[in-house]
This record gives structure tokens, C-alpha cells and sequence, in this order.
């Protein structure tokens, strides 16, 4: 099969697209046909050699894809040929076929375009996993989001809006900053301007995966208010003194989704309450850019560009 794939940590450069051996499946395995891939800022780190990767010669990058089941292992009966499937957390996904373990397949809704499902799969589920498991605003509050134009930023943004939550939120550029007030924020800043003044003390929640920003989402939240700490797009985070949050009853949430998507019944829930959104029509996301597998390098430099205002997709 085709893949994209590398045989040391590096830039872009590393990266090379080819021929390398098809993956078996066993008894509790599908083998799928991926048809869309999604690229993500982690696998932007694991290229880097600076987080998690699954052993393998040559490292084959990618957890998440949407395809087509083309073999089913024996002991596998929720599942048939040409089912159309999507995964989010299975390694080696930047290939034209993937071995998945049955229980990670979430099966693609009929009424939902699978190009939409490939799009807000993995960035899907997180804005729910934040919204639902971490955040748990009311109706009412005011929440502000760092990258609210970005993937993840996009979904939860309207995800928020739609159970009547005041979203707030920043972005870089003035078509970004466009799009997220039509995607029903309240108001958004431009990160060149000095946005934050007047702006302390003003938050229930603040969403923040950018990292660096910790301690500027500390001083948005209200007091007895939460910041949720879900990314290091930015940079690390700085050291925090845990004296100061008691003394201003503030708290830092965290926590990693796969503690969470932890099992089939989980990912069928899961899965569902965030297609409920997009089968009400509550939530819709940018068109995302599609680059052919051959052309992973390309895709890689685009997504680290911070040009992207929403999901990067790779077609073998």
C-alpha cells in the first residue's frame, strides 16, 4: 500500500511518501480503506519526535481516519463489508489501509456527509469532552476561548452558543475574527491589539490550549471561576503557584479525552451527542482543505503555518 511515512525525527524534509507493507488484521480487527485522514498539530509533534508515537519501521504518523471497512475478522459481528467507518485514536493512519481494533470503529451516520464526519472527528469529540466533562457551564455564563477560529475553537465555540452560553473569544486575523462572530460569538478579539484591558475578573470559564497563556486566563477568570487547560499549541505553560488560585478561588481543569473515550459504549455516546448537534444544524465548520497523501509534506507546512481556519485533510 501507499503511505506516508518517515524513518527518523525531523521537519518536514523527513517525510516520505510510498510503498510499504499492507497491515493484517486478527480475529478482532477490521481492515479499512481510509478515504480521508486527518492531519493534526500532535502529529506535527510526533514528526518532531517530542511526543508519543507508536513503535513501528518506518514510523507511519496519524490516529485518526474515516474509510470504508474492506475485511472483518472473525470474531467481529457489529460490523460488515462497506460499512463506512471513523476512527480517532488508532496509530498508522497516514496509509491507504489501517488495521482497526473493532471496539475504536464509531460507524458514520447516514445523513451526515462523511467529508464533515472526517472534519470534526478527533477536534469533535474534544470540544464535547471539554464542553461536557470539564467546563459544565449553564446557560448564562460567559466563557472566553483562545483559538476560537481554529479547529477544536470553532466546534466548542458554537457548540456553547447552541446550550446558551456567552462565548467570547480571540483569534489572529480579521477573516478569522469574521468568521467566529458568524459562527455566533459574542464578541472576538485580534491577538495584535490590547485586547485584554478592562477584561480581568470578567469569565466563568476560560478555555486555553494554547499554553503560554496560562497565566493571562487566570486573570480573565472571575473569581471562584475555572480555566480549562487542554493544549500546548503556543508553548508550555508557566508554573502556576497553587497559594495564589486558594487565595482567589480560582481552579485549573485538565484532563486528557482517552481517560474519557475509553471504551465502544463511550465512543457511541460520545460520537453521538456531537452528530446531534450537526444533524440540528446548530454547529457548522469551514470547509476544510483537502491534500492528496502524496502531498503530506505540503499539508505539514501548511497546518504548521497557522493559515488553516479549520481542518487539514489528507486523500490517499
Amino acid at each position: 500500500m501507499k503511505a506516508l511515512y518517515f524513518n527518523d525525527f525531523g521537519d518536514n524534509s523527513v517525510l516520505k511518501y510510498g510503498d510499504i507493507q499492507s497491515p493484517q488484521i486478527n480475529a478482532e480487527q477490521l481492515l479499512v480503506k481510509t478515504q480521508f485522514i486527518g492531519l493534526n498539530f500532535a502529529d506535527i509533534y510526533r514528526r518532531r519526535g517530542t511526543y508519543h508515537i507508536e513503535k513501528h519501521r518506518p514510523y507511519i504518523n496519524g490516529y485518526e481516519a474515516l474509510g470504508e471497512v474492506v475485511a472483518v475478522g472473525s470474531h467481529i459481528n457489529k460490523f460488515k463489508l462497506g460499512d463506512t467507518v471513523f476512527f480517532v485514536d488508532v496509530p498508522f493512519a497516514n496509509a491507504e489501509y489501517v488495521s482497526v481494533p473493532s471496539e475504536n470503529a464509531i460507524i458514520v451516520p447516514e445523513n451526515l456527509d462523511p467529508k464533515i464526519i472526517a472534519s470534526v472527528g478527533l477536534q469533535g469529540l474534544t470540544a464535547d469532552f471539554l464542553a461536557h466533562d470539564l467546563g459544565k457551564n449553564l446557560s448564562g455564563d460567559n466563557v472566553f476561548i483562545h483559538g476560537i477560529s481554529g479547529g477544536v475553537g470553532q466546534i466548542l465555540s458554537q457548540m456553547l452558543t447552541s446550550d446558551g452560553i456567552n462565548v467570547y473569544g480571540i483569534t489572529s486575523t480579521l477573516a478569522k475574527q469574521t468568521l467566529a462572530l458568524q459562527q455566533g460569538a459574542v464578541k472576538v478579539f485580534l491577538r495584535n491589539t490590547p485586547w485584554n484591558q478592562n477584561l480581568n475578573g470578567k469569565f466563568d470559564t476560560i478555555y486555553d490550549g494554547v499554553g503560554k497563556t496560562l497565566e493571562q486566563s487566570l486573570a480573565l477568570a472571575t473569581n471562584k471561576g475555572k480555566v480549562i487547560f487542554y493544549g500546548m499549541s503556543g508553548g508550555n505553560p508557566p508554573k502556576i503557584d497553587p497559594i495564589k488560585l486558594l487565595n482567589q478561588s480560582k481552579s485549573i481543569l485538565t484532563g486528557d479525552l482517552w481517560d474519557y473515550l475509553n471504551n465502544a459504549i463511550e465512543r457511541k455516546k460520545r460520537s453521538q451527542r456531537l452528530f446531534s448537534y450537526f444533524q440540528e444544524n446548530k454547529i457548522k465548520i469551514s470547509e476544510p482543505t483537502i491534500f492528496s497523501l502524496a502531498d503530506g509534506q505540503k499539508a505539514y507546512e501548511y497546518l504548521e503555518s497557522g493559515k488553516s481556519a479549520g481542518k487539514i485533510l489528507l486523500k490517499p
